[in-house]
């Protein structure tokens, strides 16, 4: 019989591997099918802040589903999803924010972001601001319009991708970004930054940041900050871009932490204010977008954050993570690390100043962190540590042994 499941990101070849199948989570461990524990340094894809398993969060979703078990945000809205937006506008920053659109995934809300600046522009008489400016590098999704603003190649030709309303500059520095608005700055409908690039764990330079506001009063492009992988404590702030001042922030995989499929975009007074006046309808919805039980979970889930102080912890976090990639710096096969906060890459190379690890050796080293006992991310020359807000020492610990015995066991065989 053909195993059943289409593992994503994965070739056939990989599927149905019973130390890749999860049988079940807590705390910060998953058990697989091969009846091992494996301590998890990638808060499940970047979403379970909070560890796996909170109780809290688990019993506000259910009491919403026996109350409401479903109620849509199509031409209407509900008390639940009401609630959500107030609590997330509250703590962004009610100064800057005005309303709240629910999507389902970082993917769906990234498209629903590039149909709602070109919209923006177009109200206001100007539909020839229709370009969408990503980073090189950077990740967004893979639905289509996120996957054409997706600025690592990752196939777009193969499938298509229409990417002639997007254009992309280096995160480095603020040439590419002032050539781009040179030529084309009354086309510019929106920057697109993510704090740190989902790809690498690369933060944005301080020099792009710093002329950021420049060019925004030169030009008149909105500001988006794509914090789905950056909010909800993951660089040490509530969210990265705080302070920023963007017309739009994308938070999703903290939300809820990691227990329903659900996104937002947090839009700024001012972007309102346009949609207001024209009284604009955005065309874009989602059948479990904003349902009761999300949105009993977005609650749950800031709750218990106030409740377990997992800003303050997570500064305790990132001081033990520091001193982990310190103590990792001698290692033959590590580079140097990279990042913000709780969102970090420990850079691989060859022994000796060989040059970037080549994919093959790559997967041998994760592998090898795996079988010593700890899953990290995949990355470009690189594994990224994302572990959760609320880790304990014996989590450091642990994972600081898998790592090197990991790298000790993976220089053996390369």
């Amino acid at each position: 019989m053909r195993y059943p499941l289409w593992e994503l990101l994965a070739p056939p070849s990989r599927f149905g591997n019973q130390a890749r199948t999860a049988v079940r989570a807590q705390g910060t461990r998953i058990l697989y099918g091969d009846g091992t524990w494996r301590l998890c340094a990638t808060s499940g894809l970047w979403n379970v802040n909070l560890g796996y398993g909170n109780v809290a969060v688990a019993d506000a979703v259910h009491r919403s589903l026996i109350d409401a078990s479903y109620l849509p945000l199509f031409r209407s809205g509900h008390e639940y999803a009401v609630a959500a937006a107030t609590a997330l506008i509250e703590v962004a920053g009610p100064e800057q924010f005005g309303r709240v659109l629910f999507s389902t995934s970082g993917s769906a809300a990234n498209d629903m972001m590039m149909k709602l600046v070109r919209q923006h522009w177009t109200v206001q008489g100007q539909p020839q601001r229709n370009l969408v400016v990503g980073l090189k590098g950077s990740y967004h999704g893979l639905t289509y319009g996120s996957h054409a603003l997706t600025g690592e190649p990752l196939m777009q030709d193969l499938y298509g991708v229409d990417r002639s309303l997007v254009r992309h500059v280096e995160h480095t520095s603020d040439g590419e970004l002032r050539a781009l608005l040179a030529a084309e700055g009354d086309r510019i409908a929106a920057l697109v930054m993510e704090p740190v690039l989902g790809t690498g764990a690369y933060p944005v330079s301080p020099a792009l940041l710093a002329s950021v506001e420049e060019l925004r009063r030169q030009y008149g492009f909105l500001l988006v900050a794509d914090e789905v992988a950056t909010g909800f404590g993951r660089t040490g702030a509530f969210f990265a871009s705080e302070h920023w001042r963007p017309d739009l922030l994308l938070a999703s995989k903290g939300l809820t932490n990691g227990t329903c499929a659900a996104a937002v975009i947090l839009v700024s007074h001012g972007v309102c204010d346009v949609f207001d006046a024209a009284d604009a309808m955005l065309m874009h919805a989602e059948t479990q977008a904003g349902t009761p039980s999300t949105c009993a979970a977005i609650l749950a889930t800031l709750s218990e954050m106030e409740r377990l102080e997992a800003l303050k912890r997570a500064g305790v976090v990132i001081s033990q993570l520091d001193g982990l990639l310190a103590g990792l710096a001698d290692h033959p096969l590590v580079a140097g690390d990279d990042g913000l906060g709780l969102f970090r890459a420990v850079r691989l190379g060859l022994p000796d100043g060989g040059g970037p690890l080549p994919f093959p050796a790559l997967i041998t080293v994760l592998n090898e962190i795996r079988e010593a006992g700890a899953v990290v991310q995949p990355g470009p020359s690189c594994a990224q540590l994302v572990p959760a807000l609320v880790y304990e020492q014996e989590d450091i610990d642990q994972l600081a042994m898998s790592l090197r015995q990991g790298l000790d066991r993976a220089l053996e065989k390369l």
